[in-house]
């Protein structure tokens, strides 16, 4: 698939489901916040820069924009340009968590708060404020209710896992997670296929693809993103196992992230779980330490977002709580 076509559809999608502005806005008064994105590259990074510029909007800041594109010298470059401007805040989602450490400490000596959205800096003595799911606990707990789906189902299931860039500690804990989670049921489950993505949804094609071909009863699957259904479709259209709950075929499936398609293939009953992040409750953490360190507080380094598990069994009751859910139910109103 070719990246740049895969950014605009998406922001085109987003565009309608909740109106995206340009890439570079400031309102004319009140208090400016910088925010700096590598990329806007999936549903889950579209979505989490409206909703900090919406709940930006609600209190009354104004927004700056810079997206770098996966290069980190151009975001380093951004930072300087932002401290230059004197923004009063920084919420920033790094390509490299060892290569913005000089950004943080730029904005430590012009006393600018930084905030890091989803994820988190390497260790230095620098300061700043990661504001993080519980990517592992979410994983675990989605993948739990899949397994106890399988055990209960009866019989022995063969199991594939997509894996995330393992540079991103993201990938490592969901892979984790996922791992707690089968070993619980071994005499149910066994993993037969570990595919590395490297959060390159071609990859993760010709992995699950390959993974499928050498592995025919493959029928417990998880993905690490939600970005990556479109070629699980794909795939398992191709192996002739897209089939929903109740039907032989069906492969017992687990997102993470809580996209709106995720939320549609749970409606149709192609998925049985997926682990969610709460975008809005992390955006309000982000938003709150900027304010706590502009007030000379000195939050936690580490903010924690416990995220939940969406089921087929509580699907109803939490779907409120799952952004995806929230631009779907949006983008058919508007």
């Amino acid at each position: 698939m070719n990246t740049t076509r895969r950014q605009f559809t998406i922001g085109a999608l987003m565009a309608a489901a909740v109106g995206t502005t340009p890439m570079l806005v400031q309102a004319q008064s009140g208090k400016t916040i910088a925010v700096l994105f590598d990329g806007l590259y999936s549903e889950f990074w579209v979505a989490g820069m409206q909703i900090i510029k919406d709940e930006m909007k609600k209190r009354g800041y104004a927004v700056l924009e810079g997206i770098s594109d996966k290069d980190d010298s151009k975001q380093f470059e951004q930072v300087r340009a932002m401290i230059a401007r004197k923004v009063d805040g920084i919420i920033i989602v790094q390509t490299d968590s060892k290569a913005v450490i000089p950004a943080i400490r730029a904005a430590n000596r012009a006393n600018i708060p930084m905030v890091h959205f989803n994820r988190p800096p390497a260790e230095s003595d620098a300061y700043s404020v990661a504001v993080v799911a519980d990517n592992q606990t979410i994983a675990r707990e989605a993948v739990l209710h899949s397994c106890r789906t399988a055990k209960q189902a009866g019989g022995k299931f063969k199991a594939a896992i997509l894996i995330g860039n393992l540079g991103d500690p993201n990938a490592i804990q969901r892979r984790d997670g996922f791992q707690e989670a089968v070993s619980q049921f071994s005499d149910t489950i066994e993993v037969v296929a570990r595919i590395p993505t490297e959060w390159n949804s071609d990859k993760a094609f010709a992995g699950l693809t390959n993974a499928l071909q050498a592995n025919p009863d493959i029928n417990f699957l998880f993905t690490s993103s939600d970005f990556l259904i479109p070629q699980i479709t794909q795939a398992l259209k191709s192996a002739n196992k897209w089939a929903p709950i109740g039907d032989p075929k069906h492969v017992i499936f687990t997102g993470f992230d809580g996209f709106p398609t995720a939320y549609e293939l749970m409606e149709q009953k192609y998925m049985d779980a997926c682990g969610v992040q709460n975008l809005f409750f992390e955006t309000k953490l982000a938003i709150d330490a900027i304010i706590q360190m502009q007030e000379g507080k000195k939050p936690e380094k580490v903010l924690l977002d416990p995220g939940f598990a969406i089921t087929q069994a509580n699907m109803m009751e939490k779907r409120e709580e799952m952004w995806g859910y929230t631009l779907l139910k949006q983008k058919k109103s508007g």
